[in-house]
């Protein structure tokens, strides 16, 4: 009998796809600068969705991923506070001592590239930066846990020992995939697990690593609007993202900024 359905079909990438999505993530990474200096008390998410749009299709020359994926209605995905991910850009003003999500994925020449980071607004509490510090923290603890022979697994459990260690919580019901042609691939990368379980890592293998972590509990909602997630405890919510090859010795972040260390 065959078993061979039940595990997911993960697309091992070829050399001149990696490259391809390699790209992506540069323009990906390349707009999370550009708008840097934008994000401050008093602008709108949507003025920072509509200067994250221009850039990529008139300067990049590219496509932002996020526009009419399944009816969602803007280019970027920018979550405030306790918002955790998927939140549309409004007109509602950002103000001194929020936090704020902006996620990016640009298609370029038909790949994926997919990142986010955190940026405080203007002066932010103590509570507010440990979170994002620690939140940052779990993506490289991810990371560094990824080489073949390893485990989905292992990276999951690398990220959740971190937040709980913190005293955070991670949100289980999003996770991080696989990309390439498609936004959404498989694997499915879960931000919390056991050791040496799930699906093995195998070189070529591309995917997101991207924790939501929270400052109370894990659970969380899905507003009316269908998108937006928040904290059911309104809690602070933080989250970074980066786009990682499985080479033959170990990890390739194809997201990373110019100067980023991770």
């Amino acid at each position: 009998m065959d078993n061979s359905s039940a595990r997911p079909h993960i697309i091992l990438k070829a050399p001149e796809q990696v490259e391809k999505i390699r790209v992506a993530g540069h323009l990906a990474a390349e707009v999370l600068d550009m708008i840097t200096p934008y994000v401050k008390p008093g602008v709108t998410t949507n003025e920072l969705d509509n200067l994250c749009h221009d850039y990529i299709v008139d300067n990049q020359q590219a496509i932002p991923a996020p526009l009419d994926y399944r009816g969602f209605p803007k280019s970027i995905c920018t979550s405030v506070n306790y918002q955790v991910c998927h939140g549309i850009p409004n007109n509602k003003r950002l103000k001194n001592g929020d936090i704020i999500n902006i996620d990016i994925t640009v298609i370029k020449s038909g790949y994926h590239g997919d990142t986010s980071r955190m940026f405080a607004v203007g002066a932010v509490s103590a509570a507010a930066k440990r979170l994002m510090k620690v939140s940052r923290e779990c993506l490289r603890e991810g990371i560094h846990a990824v080489a073949p022979g390893l485990t989905l697994g292992d990276v999951g459990y690398a990220i959740q020992r971190h937040a709980e260690e913190n005293h955070y919580s991670v949100v289980r019901e999003f996770c991080g995939h696989g990309i390439g042609r498609d936004f959404h691939e498989e694997p499915q990368v879960l931000h919390y697990g056991e050791p040496g379980q799930g699906e093995m890592l195998r070189a070529g293998m591309i995917f997101t690593i991207e924790p939501m972590i929270n400052m109370g509990k894990r659970q969380v909602k899905q507003l009316a609007d269908g998108w937006t997630v928040v904290t059911r405890d309104r809690s602070l919510s933080a989250q970074w993202e980066h786009t990682v090859l499985v080479t033959e010795t170990g990890f390739d972040v194809l997201t990373l900024r110019p100067g980023e260390k991770l």
